[in-house]
């Protein structure tokens, strides 16, 4: 069963915890309900855990639900190597319509004719699926997040500018067919995906669906999991006055980097030299990103490999012994 945690959005605009000290950095891993923008769970937690330093690690969009890893202090350092794990997403498919978005909540562009909808069959369905499998290039949706020329691409399609983007480079690992369901509106694919980050579910439904012929959009989507942190041990968004304070819930730094990235033990002289910031040896490893940790379990750094020595990423510990 799922832990509860911190505030609704309705409570928290009434509730202030500034009054609390800053709770110790980690990360929060939260079940992104639908009807909710990835920034607006973090307005949500700011308010509920009283600092404003947080951040998270890959948009869901209003509509998808579930894994959401989010920076409380310290953490939001390590959140863009967060973001660059593997992500798994469950979702539905509508073939038969594309939209504005490519998703359920655009206007619909062109609806398929019943007749080719009924003589498709669910094997060509699923062949078409699997030609996705591996290293593509994908076009992102034109309301994405990316930025172009410092604004959101959806600001700017908003804005009324018919913008086109670059094709870019991802990898999907896993794309598989659970069920295929038909109706009076079209065929519903409900279906799994292992993807690198920058992969677009919406892109997929939109590209299988011209790929079919039909048309296609996103209906539903969940992702269960980013890197490590899987569903399982999400938390849900419910007021905090109603169940365990937030506080405990946060995942220490020094766990986060051992779900995370490989661990390496530094001590005395060699800890002291990454809190100054002078470059120690690097380990045998094979890992392109390590973190380094002390024989208490503080975290002292995230690095990566530049000519034998490690290159620091980012730092957590200084001569005072905090940030």
């Amino acid at each position: 069963m799922k832990q509860i945690l911190i505030g609704t959005l309705e409570k928290l605009t009434q509730t202030k915890r500034s009054d609390l000290s800053a709770p110790a950095p980690g990360v929060l891993i939260i079940d992104k309900p639908g009807g909710i923008t990835s920034h607006g769970v973090v307005s949500v937690v700011r308010r509920t855990v009283g600092t404003r330093k947080v951040g998270h690690a890959g948009t869901l969009d209003p509509m998808a639900t579930g894994v959401l890893v989010i920076g409380v202090g310290q953490a939001t350092k390590v959140l863009g190597h967060l973001a660059l794990r593997e992500k798994e997403y469950f979702a539905t498919i509508r073939l038969g319509a594309s939209t504005t978005t490519d998703d359920r909540e655009g206007d619909v562009l062109e609806r398929a004719e019943p007749m080719l909808l009924a003589a498709m069959r669910d094997d060509e369905i699923v062949a078409a699926v699997s030609r996705y499998v591996g290293k593509i290039h994908q076009v992102p949706s034109s309301i994405s997040a990316i930025k172009v020329d410092g604004q959101r691409a959806y600001a700017r399609v908003r804005a009324g500018e018919d913008l086109q983007l670059k094709a870019r480079e991802v990898e999907i690992t896993a794309f598989e067919v659970r069920s295929i369901t038909r109706s009076n509106d079209g065929i519903d694919v409900d279906v799994r995906v292992e993807c690198s980050t920058g992969t677009y579910i919406r892109a997929l439904a939109r590209d299988l669906g011209r790929d079919l012929g039909v048309g296609g959009h996103l209906s539903a989507l969940r992702r269960s999991s980013v890197g490590p942190f899987g569903i399982d041990a999400s938390h849900e968004l419910v007021p905090w006055s109603e169940g365990p304070q937030p506080e405990a819930a946060i995942m220490p730094l020094a766990d986060v980097a051992r779900a995370a990235f490989s661990c390496f033990e530094v001590h005395g002289e060699r800890a002291a030299d990454i809190t100054h910031g002078r470059r120690i040896e690097w380990p045998d490893t094979d890992s392109a990103v390590i973190a380094l940790v002390d024989g208490a379990g503080v975290l002292h750094a995230l690095a990566e490999e530049r000519e034998g020595r490690c290159s620091y990423l980012c730092v957590f510990v200084t001569a005072s012994g905090s940030e």
